[in-house]
């Protein structure tokens, strides 16, 4: 190879340059100086590389360093791969093991997101059934009105007053003897008896529609924000 080099003008150090061999290997390859070089194999991969830079073939060169490389060191190139300070490397220790942690890992986080989720959907349960409760709790309490009727003799002799109610709403009622006749939420028509002045109050006076003795009630001139709180008389 030394000669093909020399018949081609150049220079180790152009060689080394361009392959990026080093100069020491490059005289060592020229010279059949093996000793001097790594293993067989890396010593065919040099050869090769060289002669096809060189522009020429590499078979014979391989054969006749095969030849010189076991009658030198008594190694057939063929082992020199064997010898090499490169080995397969084989699976990593504990790479199964690696492997199943993590699947372990994912497990858990699945199982913790479903446990969320669940706790999740638990609360929006209750606090829908809690909602639900307290809508239907106040409905309960509309009906629940204290009426207080006189007693017979009263009602034949007392005022008459009607109330009828277009929705639920409070009302406190007292007669001129000073009973209650009526207090609490109401959302279905009302008759009491007592005596007049009757003092009456409303909290949702457009709600309501009064009689007294028969005769409509007009609650407009009482009335002050949807409020009425008056005197009525016969």
């Amino acid at each position: 190879m030394r000669q093909v080099r020399l018949n081609k003008k150049l220079e180790l150090a152009d060689v080394e340059q361009e392959l990026n061999i080093p100069l020491k290997t490059l005289t060592a390859l020229e010279q059949d100086d093996y000793k001097s070089l790594p293993q067989a194999t890396f010593i065919k991969g040099y050869y090769r590389l060289y002669a096809k830079y060189l522009g020429v073939d590499a078979t014979n060169i391989i054969q006749r360093f095969d030849d010189i490389y076991a009658s030198e060191t008594g190694v057939p190139p063929i082992n020199g791969l064997n010898n090499s300070p490169i080995k397969i490397m084989g699976k990593l220790p504990g790479s199964n093991r690696d492997r199943n942690r993590k699947w372990l890992k994912r497990g858990l986080i699945t199982l913790a997101v479903l446990v969320v989720l669940g706790l999740l959907v638990a609360m929006i349960q209750n606090w829908s059934s809690s909602s639900d409760d307290a809508s239907v709790e106040p409905a309960a309490q509309e009906s629940e009105v204290e009426v207080i009727n006189m007693d017979s003799t009263a009602a034949v002799s007392g005022d008459q007053l009607k109330l009828e109610f277009s929705t639920p709403t409070s009302v406190h009622i007292v007669d001129a003897t000073g009973k209650v006749l009526a207090t609490g939420r109401q959302a279905s028509t009302l008759n009491l008896s007592g005596e007049s002045p009757f003092q009456i109050r409303l909290d949702d006076a457009t709600a309501v529609t009064l009689t007294l003795n028969n005769e409509n009630i007009a609650l407009s001139p009482y009335t002050v924000n949807g409020k009425a709180d008056f005197r009525l008389s016969r």
